[in-house]
């Protein structure tokens, strides 16, 4: 593993019960220090879906992004949360196609419902989890509070049987995390460009 990078698992795909927001909330493997996206809700569909073992009747389009791969003979070796700007996160996927490295630019969403899908490993850096992580041992800390506020808000998402909706938000750190400028607007609406850094 690359120096600064630590291993995730998603621990639970959740909504937020007064916006009808999702996210994901990401434990870091070895510790308990979790990192929470907020996702658009047909990503939280795809992943939960994964979680709990449910096959669509046709193919879904994280489905169809792993039979690419696989036509083209390509593993998706790793997915890294690689950067939080303006309270979005980025994150890169990491193929291996007849031993040539590719990096692509991805949604975390996105490349967290391929990795659930091909068994790749999740990791952000060091740099976004000092920023965005929430470690549930340190008591005195106002951020725990506040996360724990966050998670009692939220309920799991277990309702796999939604298609595909429209364009998801901004994939925003909740206001548990992420840098001094605050958290989302947890009812900002969708944006034509799912990158955006505003609502």
């Amino acid at each position: 593993m690359s120096a600064g990078l630590h291993e995730m698992v998603v621990e639970s795909v959740r909504v937020h019960m007064l916006s009808s927001q999702h996210v994901v909330i990401l434990r870091e493997a070895d510790r308990e220090r979790y990192l929470p996206i907020w996702i658009g809700s047909w990503e939280a569909q795809s992943i939960a879906m994964r979680l709990q073992g449910v096959t669509a009747e046709r193919p879904l389009t994280h489905d169809l992004m792993v039979g690419l791969l696989g036509e083209l003979d390509a593993d998706v070796t790793r997915i890294i949360v690689s950067d939080l700007s303006d309270e979005t996160y980025r994150a890169r996927i990491i193929v291996d196609q007849g031993g040539a490295s590719h990096e692509v630019d991805a949604r975390p969403s996105d490349a967290i419902a391929l990795a659930v899908r091909v068994a790749a490993p999740i990791f952000a850096t060091e740099e976004v989890l000092d920023r965005a992580g929430v470690l549930p041992e340190a008591d005195d800390d106002e951020r725990l509070d506040v996360f724990r506020e966050f998670v009692n808000s939220l309920e799991v998402d277990v309702d796999p049987s939604a298609g595909e909706g429209s364009s998801p938000p901004d994939e925003r750190a909740p206001d548990v995390g992420g840098s001094d400028d605050g958290g989302p607007d947890k009812g900002s609406g969708d944006t034509d460009d799912p990158e955006a850094t505003s609502a």
